[in-house]
């Protein structure tokens, strides 16, 4: 504990020297600011590595108050319900929310419902919870996220958005069969899959959306759909969500685009509008990145897509993934915003999005 004493310290006194040579970037965090932010749930694990975060001036600061020090008031994490090792874990998450807390930043938890990672491409369920029919998964889905954000209660952590699953265009809570090559072969339905079983997948999101009601009332619930450019593809989540009673209060999006952006961000801010029209509530965009070696190009994006998203009255945030991933090494993730351990020009236009008015 005394190490992380020194840690939170350090970063309260950290906040000269920013992404910036010339601004510290230092922004608001009231709890009705727009949400400049990023995820950083990889932090511990590149920290385990040996990896070292450095502002532009060179001088070694945390990850976390450097994302501070970079405009961002909002820190996103994710959890697994048994990983391997112990990041992403629920512990984990303490660590991290601690940090967050320390440089007085506001909190979203990002729900995989796995023990690895949730997308549209791979649902799995916990091996904990192979054997569950669909009830046993509903109340598998309450118990761990009130675990988790009851240990997050109980430390004296505000929690503001809570994602009950990530990317779930498909589902959750399902797995995909495969031959020995490796191909999917067909979907294992336990419930969750939205093409087979809708009334399913809406009751497990029910399940979570009552469990993060009961420890965080005030907590904002978010359902969070890839491909945040295309309309039809997030009503496919949201239409049985309005059929079956699915209990929510924002809807998140995913925008990745490529280095020919500009059409894929005009879209997605143009949906943001209509889908909050026509579903009755507010959009966030909980995840966004662009290769790391185009960070000029990258800067242009981001710059003009926070600039839009925070003229729109029906937006209320915007979320890098993983901006200090490195992308260097045969693993590396290309579409982080950090190179030798430093923030890249793309990190600009969050410090200049948090001196807007």
């Amino acid at each position: 504990m005394t190490s992380k004493r020194v840690l939170s310290i350090l970063a309260s006194f950290l906040i000269i020297c920013g992404c910036s040579k010339d601004d510290n970037g230092g922004s608001s965090s009231s709890s009705t600011s727009f949400a400049l932010g990023a995820d950083i749930s990889w932090t511990t694990k590149l920290e385990s590595e040996g990896r070292k975060f450095y502002n532009q001036n060179g001088v070694e600061t945390e990850c976390t108050a450097l994302m501070r020090q970079c405009g961002m008031n909002s820190i996103r994490l994710r959890v697994w319900v048994n990983p391997s090792d112990r990041f992403s874990s629920k512990e984990d998450v303490l660590e991290m929310a601690l940090r967050a807390k320390a440089n007085g930043m506001r909190l979203m938890i990002d729900f995989h419902y796995s023990d690895w990672w949730a997308d549209p491409g791979q649902q799995v369920i916990p091996a904990a919870w192979a054997d569950y029919d669909l009830d046993g998964l509903k109340k598998a889905v309450g118990d761990h996220t009130r675990e988790v954000l009851q240990l997050l209660k109980d430390n004296q952590i505000d929690v503001k958005w809570v994602q009950v699953g990530n990317e779930v265009a498909n589902g959750m809570l399902y797995h995909k069969r495969r031959d020995e090559s490796g191909k999917a072969t067909e979907i294992v339905d336990y419930g969750g899959y939205i093409w087979k079983n809708p009334k399913g997948y809406v009751e497990l999101h029910n399940a979570g959306y009552e469990a993060v009601k009961a420890v965080y009332p005030d907590a904002k619930v978010i359902v969070h759909i890839d491909n945040g450019h295309d309309i039809e593809h997030v009503k496919y989540v949201l239409d049985p969500l309005r059929q079956y009673g699915g209990k929510y209060d924002i809807i998140g999006l995913s925008i990745y685009p490529g280095q020919e952006w500009q059409a894929s961000v005009q879209n997605c801010l143009t949906n943001i509008t209509t889908l909050a029209t026509q579903y009755g509530h507010k959009v966030m965009i909980c995840e966004t990145g662009m290769d790391y070696w185009y960070e000029n190009t990258a800067y242009d994006m981001l710059n003009y897509l926070l600039t839009n998203a925070m003229k729109n009255s029906y937006c209320l945030g915007v979320f890098y993934w993983e901006p200090e991933a490195p992308g260097e090494g045969n693993d590396a993730y290309k579409m982080g915003a950090f190179k030798d351990g430093k923030p890249t020009h793309a990190m600009d236009a969050f410090r200049i999005a948090s001196t807007r008015k």
